[in-house]
């Protein structure tokens, strides 16, 4: 599912590559609390990079894609979280699978 905010999630993340989003920056960016984020990270349906020198949860800008889908998913479709991550979880395969598709020159 390709929405505006996806799109500009995507070219935000290009910029992203070398800079880690901390707790409140991610929950700003997917318009959530960040409580929200620290429950979701606790649930393990999104991944921190906790190895930052401050020992604070850090978040790469795949994090930051999937965050915005899961906050996206739940709340269109007032989905539970973990249905929600669920169905990330099945976007990003097809997504991979299209790639590898792609890749082999099979896909437009």
């Amino acid at each position: 599912m390709t929405t505006p905010n996806t799109v500009l999630a995507e070219a935000v993340c290009q910029w992203l590559d070398d800079h880690c989003l901390g707790v409140d920056e991610l929950a700003r960016a997917c318009a959530v609390e960040p409580h929200w984020v620290i429950e979701h990270v606790e649930a393990g349906l999104l991944a921190a990079e906790p190895n930052s020198p401050s020992g604070h949860w850090r978040f790469a800008s795949a994090s930051l894609l999937r965050a915005r889908r899961l906050a996206e998913l739940e709340r269109s479709f007032d989905a539970p979280p973990e249905i929600a991550a669920l169905t990330a979880d099945l976007i990003e395969e097809v997504q991979r699978l299209r790639a590898r598709l792609r890749a082999l020159g099979l896909e437009d």
